[in-house]
């Protein structure tokens, strides 16, 4: 991939420089408040060896810089090593250059993406203007979480939406037009599960009010 092609892709606030002696490129990417810095080592067999990635310096929170770093590591092997599992209906596998998937990824789903996203739920960006305001404790409502469909949400509105119905077929991203399923680590009941619990909670709530009424 020419350094020209990594360019079109940058808006006048990114940096691109190249290192070419020592076979690095530098990227920083910006958007809003929040950068996000890496060093692309491009090794001696490439495009045969995947591109190496390693983070600079980023003011995302850590869970967002590792599954920054984390996929585009994936991304970039997946273009030199084929599938353990060959499927019938696959394709014959081609090497491929993975500089040029792996920066598309990092700037369009990544830097590009992430701090402008509304939470569907409240309406409100997931992340603050303010790097620094960004909350780091997962149990805090404002805690920004991606689901496995790529879309943010807010811990504490996710958390409420996951208790209350429908749940048949399991709960569904929130975000409009989206409709696939939530996988989730902190929300793995079964529809079944989620729904018994929903039900023993509106029965201890109309006991509670019950007795309220009966005190009054």
């Amino acid at each position: 991939m020419k350094l020209a092609e990594q360019k079109k892709l940058l808006s006048n606030d990114d940096q691109v420089k190249l290192k070419q002696k020592a076979g690095h490129i530098i990227l920083r990417l910006c958007q809003d408040a929040y950068f996000f810095e890496v060093r692309f080592v491009i090794p001696d067999l490439y495009p045969e060896e995947q591109v190496g990635i390693e983070l600079r310096d980023t003011n995302f929170p850590l869970l967002f810089q590792k599954i920054f770093i984390g996929n585009a590591v994936e991304i970039a092997r997946r273009c030199v090593v084929p599938p353990a599992v060959k499927k019938p209906k696959n394709l014959p596998f081609e090497l491929k250059r993975s500089l040029l998937p792996v920066t598309q990824f990092l700037i369009m789903d990544c830097v590009k993406y992430c701090p402008v996203q509304i939470c569907s739920l409240c309406q409100l960006k997931c992340f603050p203007d303010n790097p620094e305001d960004v909350v780091t404790n997962e149990n805090e409502d404002k805690y920004v979480e991606k689901l496995y469909c790529g879309h943010l949400v807010h811990f504490g509105c996710m958390n409420a939406y996951m208790k209350v119905p429908p749940f048949q077929g399991g709960k569904k991203c929130p975000s409009e037009n989206c409709g696939l399923r939530v996988y989730h680590d902190k929300w793995r009941a079964t529809p079944d599960l989620a729904e018994a619990r929903w039900a023993h909670q509106q029965a201890r709530e109309r006991e509670l009010a019950e007795v309220v009424d009966f005190l009054d």
